[in-house]
């Protein structure tokens, strides 16, 4: 299947991981964007060095995504960019701690970044797409959609993207818009780092570049699929955790202690 052609894209959390690699290899088929992240030297950087070595417009917008304020900055830019025909919400955190011990906020502020913002973008996106009848919305998931074993927001609003994306695609048909719901697995950015995640006794044989998942989500959206699943590992570990004649296993090992301490949980 042929990679489509877009001619603007938005992304957000475009200045690390999975977003800065959605930004390089789109600049590299010659569409334009609007980088979006908190970090503004890393976007304009980031932003300079796409459009020096490919020709494409660049445009940052600084913003927070856990702040409404800053979601409806987004949305306002959205709406003033009629041609945007591409949507990638893709920025997201992984928790830190237990639930019951969040006493910071941050279950609310995930809400806000993993639901909230792609909902609110995504409705703001979607009336140029259809008037023009054409477009795409990627929402950034993860197998941890599937899984007991990603903590109880985490796994939680991801599961609302891969839900939202489904029935969204649903409403859509015949106007020319995909709708996509990414689930990478491991995957080699900054991200586990930053969660303060234990990452040094996970085989490496587990693990995706950045570059792969891209490239597979960007080449899936010439297809009439939702939900992409990248790398045979991920594959594997998703039918586990949702075939029927596994599912009480996987549900059982989560309630083996010595498990749960071994995943932080």
């Amino acid at each position: 299947m042929r990679q489509p052609i877009f001619h603007k894209a938005l992304i957000t959390g475009a200045s690390a991981g999975l977003g800065e690699e959605y930004a390089k290899q789109l600049a590299v088929l010659g569409t334009d964007l609007i980088l979006v992240a908190r970090r503004l030297e890393r976007l304009q950087e980031l932003a300079a060095e796409l459009t020096r070595e490919y020709g494409v417009q660049t445009e940052v917008l600084a913003a927070d995504l856990s702040r409404e304020e800053d979601i409806q900055k987004v949305v306002q830019k959205i709406i003033d960019t009629p041609d945007l025909d591409l949507l990638i919400n893709n920025a997201g955190f992984g928790g830190k701690g237990k639930f019951i011990e969040d006493r910071e906020g941050e279950a609310e502020q995930m809400i806000k970044v993993h639901v909230l913002a792609p909902v609110v973008l995504t409705r703001a996106a979607l009336p140029a797409m259809q008037k023009n009848k054409r477009g795409a919305v990627v929402n950034v998931a993860s197998v941890a959609a599937f899984s007991p074993f990603s903590g109880a927001m985490y796994s939680s609003t991801k599961a609302f993207l891969v839900m939202f994306s489904e029935n969204l695609q649903s409403e859509l048909l015949g106007t020319g818009i995909k709708i996509q719901a990414l689930c990478p697995g491991l995957t080699h950015t900054e991200f586990h780092q930053v969660a303060g995640m234990k990452v040094e006794a996970i085989p490496e044989i587990l693990w995706m570049a950045a570059e792969q998942v891209v490239r597979i989500s960007l080449k899936a959206l010439g297809q009439n699929k939702v939900i992409i699943i990248p790398g045979w590992q991920n594959k594997i570990i998703t039918f586990f955790m949702r075939c029927p004649l596994t599912y009480r296993l996987v549900r059982w090992a989560t309630k083996q202690k010595w498990l749960r301490e071994r995943a932080n949980l």
